[in-house]
């Protein structure tokens, strides 16, 4: 179904993403834990300096 014009000037709310510094989230540490629906994921910083997520 096509939209009608009415549809398309509905103004729609912008969808904000927030910036969180990978410093901020690793506090120092080299890695860690983050819980997402029940699963563990680990954030760790590579010898190179590059960031690896792993389930």
């Amino acid at each position: 179904m096509k939209p009608s014009p009415q549809d398309l000037s509905i103004p729609r709310p912008e969808v904000v993403t927030q910036c969180v510094p990978s410093e901020q989230l690793l506090a120092g540490r080299r890695e860690v834990v983050i819980r997402h629906q029940g699963e563990d994921y680990r954030l760790r910083v590579t010898r190179q300096g590059k960031l690896l997520l792993t389930k």
